[in-house]
């Protein structure tokens, strides 16, 4: 499986993403997230779905960028080519896969902020191609495994929130989701992009890196489940000891 999150805030865009590939009894590690570039204009994309179909559609929508004289001005219009490539790639491989016991389930994150956005934008996919915009408010997506990080997202984040923050979030909610599914983990990929600079930036990070931020949450944690106030818990306990015994 995958994780990978999309977060849109105020101040510009926050794109995480994990690297592990999990087929069978392998794993191994390919890249879900790339940087691509109209113009001078970075758009960052972030995938989860079958490897072979991802690739495809990627390479397609590569060749797009690189060979077709339409000017993308806005990002949903290159968020349309891509779902164009989609579908071609549907066309060509849906009968193969499905005698396969596949299924096309690739769906797509991608972000950037094009020469006549008023803002950076960020788009889901589906796997049949539509899209929809992800706005203030509901400033974040999450593909691939996202019922571990989703509640963390939920409760801490909001439009308002700064990159420093939206980009902690997004690592503690692939953090529990790494804790507790085998085909999501390191290396992780970071993508921000700051509107009033208009600059994208991607880092990368390995378990080293994190594993004391990790750790420090794991404790604060435990420490304040140790200091959650206890008195509602007296009702169910008392049935244990009646009288006091």
């Amino acid at each position: 499986m995958t994780f990978c999150i999309g977060i849109k805030i105020k101040e510009g865009l926050v794109g995480i993403a994990d690297n592990r590939v999990v087929s069978g009894n392998e794993q191994t590690y390919a890249r879900k997230m790339i940087i691509q570039r109209h113009g001078d204009r970075p758009i960052f994309l972030m995938t989860s779905g079958l490897r072979s179909v991802r690739d495809k559609a990627v390479t397609y929508f590569s060749e797009v960028l690189e060979q077709d004289n339409e000017s993308f001005d806005k990002l949903y219009k290159a968020v349309n080519r891509f779902s164009d490539q989609l579908r071609r790639v549907y066309n060509e491989d849906y009968k193969a896969l499905e005698a396969s016991g596949l299924y096309f389930n690739i769906h797509t994150i991608v972000g950037g902020q094009l020469e006549n956005d008023s803002e950076p934008k960020l788009y889901l996919i589906y796997p049949q191609a539509n899209w929809i915009e992800i706005t203030e408010g509901s400033p974040y997506q999450i593909i691939g495994v996202s019922s571990y990080g989703k509640p963390l997202c939920d409760r801490a984040l909001t439009y308002e929130s700064s990159m420093a923050q939206a980009l902690k979030i997004g690592f503690l909610a692939f953090d529990a989701t790494r804790q507790s599914a085998i085909d999501v983990g390191y290396p992780l990929d970071v993508v921000l992009y700051q509107q009033t600079i208009g600059k994208m930036i991607h880092h990368r990070y390995e378990a080293n890196d994190l594993r004391q931020v990790s750790q420090w949450w794991k404790n604060r944690l435990r420490r304040s489940l140790d200091a959650l106030p206890s008195d509602w818990l007296e009702d169910a306990f008392i049935k244990l000891h009646p009288e006091g015994k």
